[in-house]
């Protein structure tokens, strides 16, 4: 059985997820529990469990995409594309519960100097690194607001800081509310990525919510037992408009083992509907 950690959430408050689905690899890979074929439907059985009205996933290529997508069920769609110069490949797909969201507008970009090159590099990252941006509506509050989500390089420290620096240049010339899902690949409260949280216009929902579901735990267990004091890598962000009631990152297996090598993060969170959003 998979593990719930918000069974409860109604209107007007969103569940929000961030999970790096782990890409598949067709050799064999080591250790037996990465394989697609071994834990595929461990993540189904836990996205089916679990449901969020908004899921903001890394590293899944078009079929697992598809894949997630059927987990989750009929009612829910998803935004993104490949990273590749032709829009193929790994991604960070944006999922969505049709019943509750609806997509107004999105767009993806490249983190590089040429944003709207597909498959572009650069800050630092030789593998092409990119971002969904979507602008949503919840149709229960009528709700205004931008989620981005995103996967920041697992390499170059240069290209994480200067990712960082494009997250808060982003939120800088917002117009909504906004939520942010993200493998950051270091600390979220690192040094390196500081510049998320300049001027104070972006918190860390772990930091902000007054309930937390479970420990600190490191988000990268690599299908090991979860660590206490590792990193949390994982992040849900969100702008100080957004309300933040509880937040919890799962550390159970799903039956045996996880479903992934990262562990799921979740929040609860409220946006608040503006005129004129």
């Amino acid at each position: 059985m998979a593990g719930i950690l918000f069974p409860n959430v109604r209107e007007p408050e969103l569940h929000v997820m961030s999970f790096n689905v782990r890409r598949r690899f067709d050799r064999l890979t080591w250790p037996p529990a990465d394989r697609w074929p071994m834990r595929k439907q461990r993540l189904r059985t836990f996205l089916g469990a679990n449901r969020p009205h908004v899921l903001g996933s890394q590293e899944g290529l078009p079929d697992q995409a598809r894949w997630v997508q059927e987990s989750l069920g009929s009612s829910y769609g998803w935004v993104g594309l490949g990273r590749g110069r032709d829009r193929d490949g790994e991604g960070t797909p944006l999922f969505y519960d049709r019943d509750r969201i609806e997509v107004e507008d999105w767009h993806q970009v490249a983190l590089s100097d040429t944003p709207d090159a597909p498959g572009s590099t650069g800050w630092g990252n030789t593998i092409p690194r990119i971002a969904v941006i979507a602008q949503l509506r919840d149709l229960a509050t009528d709700a205004r607001f931008t989620f981005v989500n995103t996967h920041f390089d697992a390499f170059s420290r240069r290209a994480r800081r200067r990712s960082a620096t494009w997250l808060h240049d982003l939120v800088a010339a917002r117009q909504r509310p906004l939520l942010f899902t993200a493998d950051v690949n270091a600390h979220v409260r690192s040094a390196e990525l500081s510049g998320m949280f300049a001027d104070g216009l972006l918190v860390d929902t772990w930091s902000y919510a007054p309930a937390r579901r479970t420990a600190e735990w490191g988000t990268f267990n690599d299908y090991g037992r979860p660590k206490l004091g590792a990193r949390r890598i994982d992040a849900i962000l969100a702008t100080p408009d957004v309300g933040v009631r509880a937040v919890g990152i799962d550390p159970r297996p799903t039956g045996t083992q996880w479903p992934s090598d990262h562990l799921p993060v979740q929040a609860v969170v409220h946006v608040h509907a503006r005129d004129g959003a």
